[in-house]
């Protein structure tokens, strides 16, 4: 916005000062004067030179006056000089904060300002402003890196329907079926791998309505969708936990859940796994573990596969591996609900995920009752199908 130029913040505090300063002299001189008045008489009787009364009163004020006059202007000058000066030195941190507003304002978010001295109100005010650019830094880097690793993971199967193709086109005698196959195949996970692109960035905005959700019925949802593929690899899985009423999106949860739980399954032993799927509840928070048998994994690896499109090395070539953005959907998805998400190793081998999230108030209502009775119909659906 372009705003009329006025009176600068430091010449307006000078302008506070010696005004504030004049008025406490004024203030002091009249209260001077009005007690020289109260014991001085108004005429007084004097033998030398001239006998008779004396004007005492007035010639009293014939001689404070220009004085008062004077140390009047001498204020004047030393409030303008020195509330400048003490002005500038108060202000000089706003400056500071000011440069590196500008300097982030032209693309370098590295610069900070830290400034010294003690804990006063600039000092918070840089500080909270050195977080500010610290984690903008920190989002602008990781948009970065997503960006790059989504455009490379785009890429491939773009590159690999070009090569089927190309080959197609040079072959015209060559089998189609073969071909739609594996075009198919290739489709799919462009699409999956796009999906999956929109929601993290649907979850990233926060851009969806918030209800009142029991986190176990929508766990058990989860499972119950995908108890065939653990059927199909020969997994037991267990689900248990009381009510877990909290706040969020239905349908931006049964996605955290349902990854959560693919991931379980997908990552599991060759035969004989097991997931567990369990939720409780705390007096601040409401949590859902999934858990799972697998490989012994190192505490350095299981602190990266929450990032976008990183996955361990034994999984990229497993079947139903997804495109490498399950467990980044599940991050994203919790911090969207004010949660926090912990992965840890189990010492037997496999993953231990706990997503902890916000209660719900502990109150009932007609919204907690439609939403129960939602998912459980949707269960119904799927343990007759």
């Amino acid at each position: 916005m372009v705003r009329a130029s006025g009176l600068s913040v430091r010449l307006k505090l000078t302008l506070s000062y010696a005004g504030f300063l004049m008025l406490a002299g004024a203030l002091l001189l009249a209260a001077v004067w009005l007690f020289l008045l109260r014991y001085v008489p108004e005429n007084a009787l004097i033998s030398t030179p001239v006998p008779g009364p004396f004007p005492i009163r007035s010639n009293l004020l014939h001689v404070f006056a220009p004085r008062a006059a004077a140390v009047l202007a001498f204020l004047l000058v030393f409030g303008l000089l020195g509330g400048w000066l003490l002005a500038g030195r108060m202000l000089a941190p706003l400056t500071r904060i000011t440069d590196a507003t500008r300097i982030a304002a032209n693309g370098s978010l590295s610069h900070r300002i830290r400034l010294e001295g003690s804990n006063d109100e600039f000092r918070e005010l840089a500080d909270a402003f050195d977080t500010m650019l610290a984690r903008l830094e920190a989002h602008v880097d990781e948009q970065q890196r997503f960006a790059a690793n989504a455009s490379h993971e785009l890429r491939t199967p773009l590159a690999i329907t070009r090569t089927l193709l190309d080959v197609a086109s040079n072959d015209p005698n060559r089998d189609t079926g073969e071909l739609v196959d594996r075009l198919h195949a290739v489709n799919t996970r462009a699409i999956d791998l796009t999906e999956a692109l929109l929601l993290l960035s649907r979850a990233d905005q926060r851009s969806f309505t918030r209800e009142r959700v029991d986190l176990s019925l929508i766990a058990e949802e989860a499972t119950e969708t995908l108890l065939p593929l653990a059927e199909q690899r020969g997994l037991t899985v267990e689900t248990s936990g009381d009510m877990t009423p909290a706040i969020g999106s239905h349908a931006l949860l049964l996605q955290l859940s349902t990854n959560l739980v693919h991931n379980a399954i997908v990552h599991n032993l060759p035969e004989q796994g097991a997931v567990w799927v369990t939720t409780r509840t705390h007096p601040e928070s409401v949590v859902l573990t999934v858990e799972n048998t697998g490989e012994k994994l190192a505490p350095q690896s299981v602190s990266t596969l929450a990032e976008p499109f990183l996955r361990g090395a034994e999984r990229i070539h497993t079947d139903h591996a997804g495109v490498g953005l399950g467990l980044a959907i599940v991050k994203s998805i919790t911090q969207a609900h004010d949660g926090t998400l912990t992965l840890s190793p189990r010492a037997a081998g496999g993953l231990r995920v706990a997503v902890q999230l916000p209660p719900a108030p502990p109150h009932t209502g007609p919204e907690l009752e439609s939403s129960r009775r939602g998912t459980t119909e949707r269960l119904d659906q799927a343990r007759t199908a």
